[in-house]
């Protein structure tokens, strides 16, 4: 296929991307980013929007005049409380908030779709373009889901995309089955009794207790790529009592990070951690707390999806790479996966991008045509 987009055309979305860019906004404040997304969808002649989905979401409609599969094509909103160390005329506006993950260049692609089905409406089924808020926290899809305006679309496919730095630009990657691991973050409050620090034994100290749950949620992990087992177990903050010199400490705090690469093995590591701060808590006549957070399923990549995406790459002449090994960072995208039939693929941000989340981050513009291409294919193949 060759390329559909003019040069006026990729200009114009680079143009908004960099707009997206200049006033980022965190998970469920997406207030602004939806409403730039809702008069540009205006503009596009859906059938339906849909706004307010699950927080500020925003869904675009396009219905065909036949019968046929509902496809959902979904990208994010939400940037990151990450200070912007870039220098360019697009810069973040706003301190400690930027776009380091490349959602504005995802929203874009969509928004660069709904262009392209303004002029070539589906002939059948329906088309839904999905901007989720909220991913970057784990809450949006999940929230989206339950949205009553949501309750009515039943996707046959569901497809998301996400640039990945240190793979050629416009390279397609994909995957069969976990395409994205699950991850949770887990928190844990443990409390003792204080008293003089010259008389601990009058005390419960959880010091003891907070070394043993590290050595022992950490000799959880399995870090074999190559493994079924595989998970990654991160210490992200511990905290114990105060800097008061005189006091024995009654208090401490615990985070980790979880990711393996089923639902199901997540699972079963959840339990082992409980049963594990129950039991040591208990030896140390601790009071506990725990609580997971920041939870997000595993993508399950459908074969059928996944080989949709292979002809659409193939109809581009976008190089395809076969990725061995799920990428090892969590998307809120398998919600949709563990529900409906579909996959998600990586799109290639070039070899020399800064990685994701780093501060030097930017979306490479060059590649918003191939994640359009990629989309419009997508459709093309499964309305044939």
């Amino acid at each position: 296929m060759t390329n559909l987009l003019t040069i006026e055309e990729i200009n114009y979305l680079t143009n908004f991307r960099k707009k997206l860019h200049q006033f980022p906004e965190l998970s469920d404040n997406e207030q602004l980013t939806a409403q730039s997304v809702v008069n540009e969808l205006k503009l596009c002649n859906p059938t339906t929007i849909l706004s307010k989905l699950g927080g500020n979401g925003v869904a675009a409609i396009f219905k065909g005049d036949l019968e046929g599969e509902t496809l959902l094509f979904r990208a994010e909103l939400d940037a990151l409380p990450i200070q912007e160390e870039n220098t360019f005329e697009h810069t973040s506006n706003y301190p400690g908030i930027s776009h380091k993950c490349g959602h504005d260049g995802h929203a874009t692609i969509l928004i660069g779709l709904a262009r392209m089905l303004k002029n070539n409406p589906p002939l059948k089924g329906e088309v839904i373009l999905l901007f989720q808020p909220a991913e970057e926290n784990g809450n949006g899809a999940k929230a989206v889901l339950a949205d009553e305006k949501f309750k009515s679309i039943i996707p046959d496919f569901v497809f998301s995309l996400h640039n990945v730095p240190d793979f050629e630009k416009g390279a397609i990657i994909v995957k069969n089955n976990s395409f994205t691991p699950s991850v949770t973050s887990l928190k844990i409050t443990l409390k003792g009794k204080t008293s003089h620090a010259a008389e601990p034994e009058n005390g419960i100290n959880p010091d003891i207790a907070l070394q043993e749950l590290i050595v022992a949620i950490k000799g959880l992990a399995d870090n074999n790529l190559e493994s079924e087992t595989f998970t990654v177990v991160t210490t992200v903050y511990a905290t114990l009592g105060s800097e008061d010199y005189g006091i024995s400490a009654d208090y401490a705090e615990l985070h980790f990070t979880i990711r393996c690469w089923t639902a199901k093995q997540l699972k079963n590591l959840k339990e082992i951690c409980a049963n594990l701060v129950q039991v040591i808590s208990k030896k140390h006549q601790l009071k506990y707390s725990m609580d997971w957070i920041y939870e997000f399923d595993s993508n399950n990549n459908d074969d059928k999806a996944v080989d949709y995406i292979i002809k659409a790459a193939a109809s581009n002449s976008f190089n395809i790479i076969k990725k061995q090994t799920p990428f090892k960072w969590g998307e809120d995208f398998g919600t949709f996966t563990q529900q409906y039939k579909g996959a998600m693929f990586g799109l290639g941000a070039g070899k020399q991008t800064p990685a994701l989340h780093n501060p030097d981050y930017d979306f490479p513009d060059e590649i918003t045509s191939y994640g359009i291409q990629m989309f419009y294919a997508i459709i093309k193949l499964i309305h044939a």
